[in-house]
């Protein structure tokens, strides 16, 4: 070749292929780099083959999807042709060829689907399973395999018992149908036409149907006898009606009338009939129900639809008549209302879509309005984050020819975008055009910004009227105030851009810069002490919590002081009393032994009062301690009442030593006493205890 010096371009690449082979081969002793770097000098890259032994089939991606809609076809042949083909003997014999072709392809085709199901994932936890292992053994325990493999079962060996011309043995094909409605669904999902595939969904049931219902009155029409009576089809023997076309078209023509409850039909002869005519009048009453079912629910689907895209018409028509609105008011109102209808003009868009996840709408929106906001000046330059949160907020609106969008003056509540339409800004008198606003232009972009310094403060600059029907997207000044409170940095940025923007148009005042420091200040002081009364709302708290606790400490300590006081009440009437017995019992000792008891009382008494003043002192003692801790007032409580009981002790023992007792009588009521006594101290002491328990849960639940 390179003596002739003639070499075409398919020459050349076979040439350089030859020598990367022979390069190659060379090479196969050497280092893996020097094969890499040749491999990188081919022109012809050699392509990865593909590993199917790891080679798995994602049930949401194109291709499962696709093999679907193939499996639809030999699902659909079988319930089709094997009925046909049992009932029509003609067609049978005469097509055998045609008909085993198709019956073994479609066998090919259940097993293939077998294989791809053993290869497909599915969702475990919300992941999806690409283990082929898992997989397999999934497929294996799943009922799919079962009716699968029910449906690939070699019932055509009865063929040979039976004969080649009977294709009922092939009826265990019908088992595949939960692929056909799997396929049916997924084609609904998807498609854009959802009410539509119904109505075509249920025309082809009931097509299989009436198709049924043909075959198997031909096939009783040759029980009873061809041309038998008026109701059988006619004899084939008549070459009108001996033709194959002839007979499927009339027994489906009879089966349809049938079904669609017209009528017109020829009345039946034979309980054989009878009986054929009965189950088609009932299954007939189903048929017509679900057409008619389904239809409505389509129609409904649709107005609703209508409803959801449109405001209701209707309502506002009824609203104009009970008012009695204006004629020409009512023309504008039916002319936006019509604009809407013709155009598919939607103004509804949030509420269509609030059932998606917020990041599908985010999502939805910017792929829908982002780039008509980013042509905003003052947005431009913006992060995206903010951008993406701006146009969740655009609500769009359609002005009619002659309507004013702003007039001149107006305070200025939102900002609007031209999507489409043209608008005209025009003098005081409506006639005279300043200039006209085109698509991706926009206005009202100051007002709805707090600039310090404005000299037309927020209101409108110019009148705004549309030329023909216009569609506009509108941004409220709180929705934007509400989004910049989350972008400090950007606020600024658009402060400091709307501050330029009215600088070229003369409307900024020259103090604005010290106003807008002094504002800053001011509202730095007001963070400020926002933050201060935080901090003092949360101490106020914190100390209402501790009031709290340290109110249930007094109650308890309140409780314990009770119980010993009523302690000391029931131990010094008794001494009273005792006293009492003794006057009654030595009063005729004379006036000595009386005054002696009169002198044991007021001691009594003036030791009871000593007994109080130190309990409240102890008391007093417990509630300072009690800030340090609970174990100080036990203490003071176990001293106090150490304390009682020696004052118990000196009381009894000066009773003992008083003069001029008697002997055993005396005695043994004195014992009687200290039993009482012992047992009402053991009382109070458990009283005690259990106060001491009390107060101790309190401090606990406060810990």
């Amino acid at each position: 070749m390179d003596k002739t010096g003639e070499v075409s371009i398919g020459n050349n690449r076979w040439q350089r292929l030859f020598r990367w082979r022979q390069m190659q081969k060379l090479d196969e002793g050497g280092e893996d780099n020097n094969a890499e770097g040749n491999n990188n000098n081919n022109p012809q890259e050699v392509k990865p083959k593909a590993n199917w032994k790891e080679w798995m089939v994602d049930p949401s991606e194109q291709f499962y999807y696709i093999w679907l809609q193939v499996m639809i076809f030999p699902i659909f042949y079988n319930w089709v042709i094997i009925i046909c083909r049992t009932c029509f003997y003609a067609i049978e014999v005469n097509y055998l060829a045609v008909w085993l072709t198709l019956d073994y392809l479609s066998d090919l085709m259940y097993v293939t689907d077998m294989i791809i199901r053993v290869h497909t994932g599915y969702l475990e936890q919300g992941i999806l399973v690409k283990d082929r292992a898992q997989l397999k053994q999934h497929y294996l325990r799943s009922s799919c395999f079962l009716w699968d493999l029910a449906a690939l079962l070699p019932t055509d060996f009865l063929y040979f018992i039976f004969g080649i011309h009977t294709p009922l043995v092939r009826v265990n094909r019908f088992l595949r149908t939960p692929r056909l409605n799997e396929a049916l669904d997924r084609m609904e999902t998807r498609t854009s036409y959802p009410s539509t595939f119904r109505i075509s969904k249920l025309m082809l049931y009931i097509f299989v149907l009436i198709h049924w219902n043909a075959c198997l009155y031909f096939a009783l029409s040759n029980y009873i006898g061809f041309g038998a009576d008026g109701w059988v089809y006619p004899n084939i023997t008549n070459p009108e009606f001996a033709s194959m076309r002839r007979q499927y078209f009339y027994c489906f023509w009879f089966s349809a009338q049938i079904f669609t409850t017209v009528g017109d039909t020829p009345l039946p002869d034979r309980e054989e009939e009878y009986l054929f005519m009965i189950a088609d009048l009932l299954i007939a009453v189903l048929v017509f129900a679900s057409i008619v079912g389904n239809v409505g629910h389509v129609i409904t689907s649709l107005r609703d639809r209508d409803s959801v895209f449109f405001p209701n018409h209707e309502l506002v028509k009824a609203y104009l008549r009970n008012h009695r609105i204006s004629k020409e008011l009512h023309k504008r109102v039916n002319s936006w209302y019509q604009h809407l209808y013709i155009n598919k003009k939607i103004t509804r868009e949030n509420e269509i879509l609030w059932q998606l996840p917020i990041q599908l709408q985010t999502e939805l929106a910017v792929s829908i309005h982002l780039p008509i906001l980013s042509k905003v000046t003052i947005f431009q330059n913006c992060e995206t984050s903010l951008l993406e949160e701006l146009v969740l907020k655009l609500t769009p609106q359609v002005y009619s020819p002659g309507e004013y969008v702003c007039k001149k003056g107006d305070v200025g509540h939102e900002m609007y975008i031209i999507k489409e339409g043209k608008l005209a800004v025009v003098a005081d008198d409506g006639v005279t055009q300043f200039a006209v606003l085109g698509e991706g232009n926009f206005f009202g972009e100051i007002s709805i910004i707090n600039i310090k310094g404005n000299k037309s403060g927020n209101r409108r600059t110019a009148n705004i009227r549309s030329i023909g029907h216009s569609d506009l997207f509108s941004l409220s000044k709180e929705d934007l105030m509400d989004v910049l409170s989350e972008f400090p940095s950007a606020k600024r940025l658009l402060e400091e851009k709307g501050r330029q923007i009215l600088t070229k148009m003369g409307m900024l005042e020259e103090t604005g810069e010290g106003e807008v420091e002094g504002a800053t200040k001011v509202e730095t002081t007001v963070h400020r002490l926002e933050s201060k009364l935080n901090a003092l709302q949360t101490k106020l708290a914190r100390f209402m919590v501790e009031l709290e606790s340290s109110n249930r400490k007094m109650l308890a300590r309140v409780q314990l002081l009770e119980l010993e006081l009523e302690a000391l009440e029931n131990q010094f009437p008794e001494n009273e009393v005792g006293g009492g017995e003794g006057e009654e019992r030595d009063g005729e000792m004379g006036e000595g032994v009386g005054g002696e008891v009169i002198w044991e009382r007021e001691e009594a008494e003036g030791e009871e009062e000593v007994v109080e003043a130190k309990v409240k002192g102890q008391g007093e003692d417990n509630d300072k301690r009690s800030v340090k801790g609970n174990r100080c007032g036990v203490e003071a409580s176990d001293e106090g009442e150490k304390k009682i009981g020696d004052d118990g002790k000196k009381k009894r023992e000066k009773s003992n030593n008083r003069p001029d007792k008697g002997d055993g009588v005396e005695i043994e009521n004195e014992v009687e006493k200290e039993e009482i006594t012992g047992e009402k101290e053991s009382e109070h002491d458990e009283k005690i205890e259990k106060a001491k328990e009390d107060s101790n849960r309190g401090d606990g639940s406060e810990g």
